[in-house]
């Protein structure tokens, strides 16, 4: 959604797209592609630019996308059931491998061997 409003010109720039204020006062915000193959983009380059601009955080993706999933045209059990049996695991696992990822990095290895 970001690329395609700077394409259209509703927003001069990522950082000053109005999903920042959005977020900032909890509105039912989302994160989209509009037209992927018009934009040239992908969900994971739209949050990519979102975080490159404010600095958001997985808490934050996994926030636009439950809202996205509650404003899903389907019926509400189907929703909750995506939220609590796909999204919310599926970001406690990136949160693991990312947190694995740091522990590692910085677990004292320093590539010499004694």
């Amino acid at each position: 959604m970001p690329s395609s409003n700077l394409q259209t010109g509703a927003a001069a720039s990522i950082a000053e797209h109005p999903i920042g204020l959005l977020r900032t006062l909890h509105f039912r915000a989302t994160v989209n592609t509009d037209n992927r193959l018009m934009s040239g983009t992908s969900m994971s380059r739209e949050f990519e630019l979102l975080t490159e601009a404010f600095a958001y955080t997985l808490d934050d993706m996994q926030w636009f996308t439950v809202n996205a999933m509650k404003s899903a045209f389907i019926p509400f059990d189907e929703r909750l059931a995506m939220i609590n049996e796909v999204i919310k695991p599926g970001y406690a696992e990136l949160r693991s491998e990312w947190l694995f990822q740091q522990t590692t990095a910085t677990s004292g290895s320093s590539g010499t061997e004694d």
